[in-house]
């Protein structure tokens, strides 16, 4: 499993209706479970971010389209990153020579 961090934001639609957020977040939980992969941890955040998400997702193409489904619901923007564990970074680096 690849993971992915989730930087969001709510939109106007989403901070309006804020109360039904931890709905929305069960929901999309559940759909990217029915996708093959899962949440590792959520956060609700203060600064340049409402909430961060680490995900795992078989690969890119499951995480893009997760990521296309809980923003066509209106509710919120995300930044996905792709996420290297450590050891793909020390070999990733140690592959340079």
């Amino acid at each position: 499993m690849t993971t992915y961090i989730m930087l969001l934001n709510w939109t106007d639609q989403g901070i309006r209706n804020v109360r039904d957020s931890p709905k929305r977040l069960d929901a999309a939980k559940a759909a990217l479970s029915e996708m093959g992969g899962s949440f590792k941890a959520f956060y609700l955040t203060m600064g340049e971010y409402d909430l961060v998400a680490v995900a795992e997702a078989p690969d890119d193409a499951v995480a893009a389209r997760f990521a296309l489904a809980i923003g066509a619901t209106g509710n919120v923007r995300s930044v996905t990153l792709k996420a290297f564990p450590e050891a793909a970074y020390r070999e990733i680096i140690s592959s340079l020579g």
